[in-house]
């Protein structure tokens, strides 16, 4: 007997700590900084269509004219799919809008990361991206803006 509960005791903890594992990597404010909202343009370089968070990679264009690499990450396939999103709607080269959060991580090593909150394609189509893990602001405003 004693030994069916010293197996319970590992089990359930076992269970726990993946619990808390899963819900650290989809928690949104554990990586993303909601108060740090930017706003991408450019051209998409690469697109990992990947679970549990597919990414899209950019050149944005800066202020100054200069390009920088992002990566901005989205929902799972699934739920791009499902807001109408493929790995065929983003041909490298294409120009494309991404509203979304900055990482908490700035370092921009190997590229700058951004948790994207809605894609805007040149001919005008928006879609939601998928980030409304907890802590993600619930409205997809400006925070600074309210």
């Amino acid at each position: 007997m004693k030994k069916i509960i010293v197996a319970f005791f590992l089990a359930a903890s076992a269970v726990a700590s993946l619990s808390y594992q899963a819900w650290a990597h989809h928690a949104f404010s554990a990586e993303f900084d909601a108060n740090a909202p930017v706003t991408l343009r450019g051209k998409v370089t690469r697109v990992e269509w990947i679970n549990p968070h597919a990414w899209i990679h950019l050149a944005a264009v800066q202020e100054d004219g200069e390009t920088e690499a992002w990566m901005v990450e989205g929902g799972t396939p699934n739920t791009l799919l499902r807001a109408g999103i493929n790995k065929n709607s983003l041909p490298i080269g294409s120009e494309i809008v991404v509203r979304g959060y900055q990482s908490k991580d700035r370092a921009c090593a190997p590229a700058c990361k951004a948790n994207g909150r809605d894609l805007a394609f040149e001919d005008g189509r928006k879609v939601f991206m998928g980030s409304s893990g907890t802590g993600a602001p619930k409205d997809g405003s400006d925070p600074r803006a309210r």
